[in-house]
């Protein structure tokens, strides 16, 4: 994995651009410590950050085709490019190095555009085709990998991440009011938007032509919900199912470094650790993150799964406690680059310097499939309010709710009444097609009441749910059942604009570790989105078929355990005597300073926060969202100059390997 930046202008004079270029990728030498390069002609500039995974000593960047009229810089892993290379040479091509970067240009030559289609892997790239004066850049089917982009004039900068475009000091740092609407309901922005006025994103399963100064974007890839015609008995699926996860976990573990794999105590990521020990050659490593409050942790069932694995010598797990995710939070927004509303990816930044402190760069994880098949709560609420709906007054009513949230000390349905209003169907003015996913975006939007006067006067007539429904095919959505509607707009939604973002790549590359995912092998989602909605979820039995054909890989307490969502400590993180900046950013000037929250409002919940008084979610999703939107204005406004330079001058050392034209 790695991180990749570059420059087009249609109108020339990028040979004078390189020393924007390499302040721009190193930058991203925490995604790619390994040795940078950079190409740059008249029209583009590409510049790569490398993390040795593949031909390590032969698969350095920018790289061209063979007469060099082609040059790619990329960022992830394609996992099935042994078997495109031998098709490719069958077809004539000719190889120089055994990287899988080289694969995709070839494939490029021969199929254009249409090349993602045969490309299994996670993904963001950028071609430049002098032939042809095209920039080609693509992101993978399910956003794994970022891809951000900014237009300054005449010329369009893109890279991995945000902070490498500001290295551009004509490019504005300022939080786009919208983008913090859409945080502050949705968890993440709806692309092409992101947290930061006139930065802009490529949406998952989307690829960018850029030709003569005209940009086109254009959706190659999308989830699919439509059922089979016919269906086959359970056990075939069963047995296709478990026989894509082998082979996608077998590819996802070629490489030339060890690989690791992540142990929640989890079904998703017990699986995999179970593939990996029964059905490839790869030695066992396992990581797993466990919390000093009893409520969170999962430590008996990591133990239970590396025990069971024989994997007890070799599984590593790190201790959190609420001062350890106060403490590296600032480190964990400056990488994320947008506000979040839980704590939940300061653990895996702290597990992720864990694996690499081991000596590890590449760990699988259970990640996506919870989303492809079908595990969230959201799903089972969705369900049941059609229930309800349909009859409601089923005998089997108030026992089918209590089956909700029995890991929550404050679930919404120990409240007989409590649990009618919460599934009553509060759609918050969503259209019906959104009506799984409403209550979660109301009780979230119940946090803007701490906006300021000017924020709400900036956001007055503002409509995200308008804005979210431009991007989503309303009409077929309209056509699915409630459960694979349910489905399609988390994997659109959270899964690219929260798990695999802040929760995922920008934390693991944070220290350098590459997450790999089994589970969102096109080829396995595919699969799921068409398996018939009773197998993903029978009754309220989540991931229903995973269960099925994982029997025997997996012991009993694994298998039947109730699901526990992953979670962190919240509000008590910023008050437990690791954060000394809360009290600065909440009660200081530059809470009033900074414009974005109502200063008397939030001096009453940090106050709540601090006597640790029983919160409900609103309260713990606001001081977070708080907390994080004031560090990521610090951070990238006044802040982002000094820290910047710091990361400057620990790139310097090797120098930038300039690319040969001739």
């Amino acid at each position: 994995m790695c991180g990749i930046a570059g420059i087009y202008n249609d109108r020339g004079g990028l040979e004078s651009s390189r020393e924007l270029l390499g302040g721009m990728i190193r930058m991203l030498r925490h995604r790619g410590p390994d040795g940078f390069g950079l190409y740059a002609d008249e029209k583009v500039g590409l510049a790569h950050a490398r993390l040795s995974i593949i031909d390590l000593s032969g698969g350095s960047q920018p790289m061209p085709n063979e007469d060099k009229k082609v040059w790619i810089t990329f960022n992830g892993e394609i996992f099935n490019y042994i078997e495109l290379r031998r098709d490719l040479e069958g077809r004539g091509h000719v190889f120089r190095t055994r990287s899988d970067t080289e694969v995709i240009i070839h494939l490029y030559e021969e199929r254009g555009p249409a090349c993602l289609d045969f490309l299994n892997g996670q993904f963001a790239f950028a071609i430049w085709d002098r032939g042809a004066g095209t920039l080609f850049m693509a992101r993978d089917r399910a956003g794994i990998r970022p891809l951000f982009y900014a237009m300054r004039g005449d010329a369009l900068l893109f890279a991995s991440e945000i902070k490498s475009i500001f290295m551009d000091s004509r490019i504005k740092r300022e939080i786009d009011p919208l983008g913090l609407d859409q945080i502050f309901t949705f968890w993440m922005t709806i692309p092409p938007r992101t947290a930061f006025k006139d930065v802009f994103e490529l949406p998952a399963g989307h690829y960018m032509v850029v030709q003569n100064g005209r940009m086109r974007i254009k959706k190659y890839w999308d989830p699919d919900f439509t059922p089979p015609e016919k269906a086959r008995p359970e056990a075939e699926y069963a047995e296709e199912l478990k026989s894509l996860l082998i082979d996608a976990t077998r590819l996802q573990l070629r490489a030339d470094v060890p690989v690791g794999a992540y142990l929640s105590g989890g079904i998703d990521s017990s699986a995999v650790a179970a593939l990996i020990k029964n059905h490839t050659d790869t030695p066992l490593r396992t990581f797993s993150v466990s919390f000093e409050d009893a409520v969170f942790d999962e430590g008996r069932y990591q133990r239970i799964m590396a025990e069971r694995l024989g994997a007890t010598a070799s599984h590593s797990s790190v201790m959190c406690g609420c001062a350890d995710i106060g403490r590296v939070f600032p480190d964990v927004i400056w990488h994320t680059e947008k506000p979040v509303v839980r704590t939940a990816p300061a653990p895996l930044y702290i597990l992720s310097k864990l694996v690499r402190d081991s000596g590890y760069k590449v760990i699988l994880t259970g990640e996506g499939a919870d989303e492809v098949l079908a595990g969230y709560d959201i799903f089972k609420e969705a369900k049941l309010r059609e229930f309800i709906k349909k009859e409601p007054s089923s005998r089997f009513r108030p026992l089918l709710l209590k089956r909700l949230y029995p890991y929550l000390a404050r679930s919404p349905v120990r409240s007989a009444r409590y649990a009618e209003i919460f599934f009553a169907g509060e759609t918050g003015g969503c259209p019906a097609a959104y009506a799984s996913h409403a209550p979660r975006w109301t009780t979230t939007s119940r946090i803007k009441v701490f906006f300021s006067d000017a924020m709400k006067e900036e956001l007055k007539g503002y409509e995200n749910i308008a804005e979210l429904a431009s991007g989503l095919p309303e009409e077929k959505l309209s056509a699915y059942d409630t459960l694979s509607r349910a489905q399609y707009l988390e994997m659109k939604t959270l899964l690219p604009g929260y798990l695999l973002s802040s929760q995922g790549d920008r934390v693991a590359m944070a220290n350098s570790v590459e997450g790999r995912f089994p589970f969102l092998d096109h080829r396995v989602m595919e699969f799921s989105c068409r398996l018939p909605a009773s197998l993903r979820m029978n009754v309220l039995n989540e991931k229903y078929l995973l269960k099925q054909c994982m029997k025997g890989l997996l012991p009993a307490h694994i298998l039947e355990r109730t699901k526990q969502p992953y979670m962190a400590p919240d509000s008590a993180s910023f008050f437990s005597g690791g954060a000394d900046y809360v009290q600065d950013l909440l009660y200081g000037k530059r809470l009033a300073e900074a414009g974005f929250f109502n200063p008397a409002m939030v001096s009453k919940l940090a106050a709540k926060c601090r006597q640790n008084r029983m919160l409900g979610f609103k309260d713990n999703m606001a001081i977070v969202g708080i907390v994080s939107t004031l560090l990521l204005h610090e951070l990238y406004t006044d802040g982002f100059a000094s820290r910047a330079s710091e990361i400057l001058k620990l790139s310097t050392t090797g120098g930038i390997a300039y690319a040969d034209q001739r």
